[in-house]
């Protein structure tokens, strides 16, 4: 199964070094976040990325093009043939694809111009500022049990984040409402699942955001299933939560390292 990581916005928020890079490079450790998420997947048995680039994604490309150089110990020889020896070289089991989605697209915009990558078969959606030790197995599982066009990860973070309204019954959601005021609900934490026919809902025209519409629309019709997830999320939306993150791995009690 294929995972889609949306790794294209802006990041305004954490200007201090989106200005330089795209969020999802921006280090926990001496590894770009993104790094961090795509380990966690690989973890349990995903190691095929689809990852959605736009600001500044020569940066991502970059990055997986220098990869296994990165990786290794290496030799420069420049007395005799000039040539390069890797030693102790280090390789993930990945397949990366990297597509240039827009500078300007919103989620739903993004998830569209990656169709033709997917293959008609589900596939998993995540955002590239996000951490997390949800259980991906039982993701799935709830997700093909409902039998729901698409399934998301619910947390409990705080008021600032959208309201998502549930029937408990039945394991859907029947109502979502993206940067609600209101406080104590379950809300979207990314960690998606997705069956093919979710393109019916998306177009390719930028302002397409996955987070209105498209998951309002699959609400109402009781094809959007949840996960509740009761245990660690974090994003990176800030400084403040990038040390917070930070912080978690120095001391060694970063709870998606699973690796």
């Amino acid at each position: 199964m294929k995972v889609v990581i949306l790794a294209g916005g802006l990041g305004t928020r954490i200007s201090e070094e989106s200005h330089l890079k795209p969020k999802p490079m921006i280090s926990i450790g001496e590894q770009p976040i993104l790094w961090h998420i795509m380990k966690y997947y690989s973890h349990f048995g995903f190691h095929d990325f689809i990852i959605c680039c736009g600001y500044k994604g020569y940066v991502i490309k970059e990055y997986f093009a220098d990869y296994y150089l990165h990786c290794s110990d290496v030799t420069f020889d420049f007395s005799a043939e000039n040539k390069m020896i890797i030693h102790e070289n280090v390789a993930e089991p990945w397949r990366v694809t990297l597509v240039d989605t827009g500078l300007y697209a919103q989620t739903g915009a993004r998830v569209k111009r990656i169709q033709k990558y997917i293959e008609n078969e589900p596939f998993m959606l995540t955002y590239g500022d996000g951490v997390s030790d949800v259980d991906l197995n039982q993701l799935l599982t709830t997700h093909r049990k409902t039998g729901a066009v698409a399934t998301l990860t619910a947390i409990q973070p705080g008021s600032r984040f959208g309201v998502l309204e549930l029937d408990e019954s039945k394991e859907k959601i029947i109502k979502f409402r993206e940067k609600s005021k209101e406080d104590g609900g379950w809300v979207n934490g990314g960690f998606m699942v997705m069956n093919p026919e979710v393109f019916q809902y998306l177009h390719d025209d930028d302002s397409c955001i996955l987070e209105q519409a498209p998951l309002e629309t699959l609400a109402k019709e009781g094809n959007l299933g949840i996960y509740k997830h009761h245990g660690y999320w974090q994003c990176m939306d800030t400084q403040r939560d990038r040390h917070f993150l930070q912080s978690h791995w120095n001391d060694g009690s970063a709870p998606w390292k699973v690796w």
